[in-house]
């Protein structure tokens, strides 16, 4: 069964100027997804989108989540990149967390949000400490709005501290990131299969 994939990449840096990071890390996962059949359709910068703030779906005139929301929730799996800033994640990732906040008033009869079914995965980079902060933190909200995370399903490279190499700017992927990257892709492509075909069934909800 053919799945697809979207990703959203959260740094702070809009399109045509320095490359990211964060770019380099999801491109290492769509290959290793690829390799399971799972088609990256695009990635989304958004930086290149006004997202408005809020927690609704729609936040009225010039908001770009709205489109955003429906091509995220086309695919059956979301790559989640975020660089980290000050130990955290991006300004942007949490913006973004704030707006699928809505999934949980937009559930069906059976109590299931809109993200039931749909698996997330990290990918994080930064030249400091704090991958497994933005890991927990970032899994925390996504699996509260509903979306599935599968084992070892955090990508990450951060260097020395204090140091300026960007993840960019290595001359090879690190061999640990690489075969952390190929078993997080086998690990999301055979429970996306799994869930595409055998949906979260729910619970009837209170009339």
């Amino acid at each position: 069964m053919a799945l697809s994939a979207i990703a959203i990449n959260c740094t702070l840096k809009r399109s045509g100027g320095e490359p990211s990071s964060t770019d380099k890390m999801i491109d290492l996962l769509a290959g290793e997804l690829r390799k399971h059949g799972v088609e990256l359709r695009e990635t989304i910068r958004i930086a290149d989108h006004d997202v408005l703030p809020g927690v609704q779906s729609d936040e009225g005139d010039g908001d770009a989540w709205p489109d955003m929301r429906r091509r995220i929730l086309e695919a059956d799996i979301l790559v989640f990149g975020t660089p980290i800033w000050l130990g955290q994640m991006s300004s942007l990732a949490q913006r973004v967390l704030e707006r699928m906040d809505a999934f949980l008033s937009e559930t069906d009869e059976q109590g299931r949000m809109p993200s039931y079914g749909k698996v997330a995965v990290a990918a994080i980079v930064g030249n400091e400490d704090g991958a497994h902060h933005v890991t927990a933190t970032l899994f925390q909200a996504l699996n509260d709005e509903g979306w599935t995370i599968p084992a070892g399903a955090s990508s990450y490279w951060v260097g020395e501290a204090l140091h300026k190499t960007d993840f960019k700017d290595l001359p090879e992927v690190p061999g640990a990131v690489q075969q952390g990257a190929a078993m997080l892709a086998s690990n999301t492509a055979h429970l996306a299969s799994l869930l595409k075909t055998n949906l979260y069934p729910g619970v009837p909800q209170d009339q």
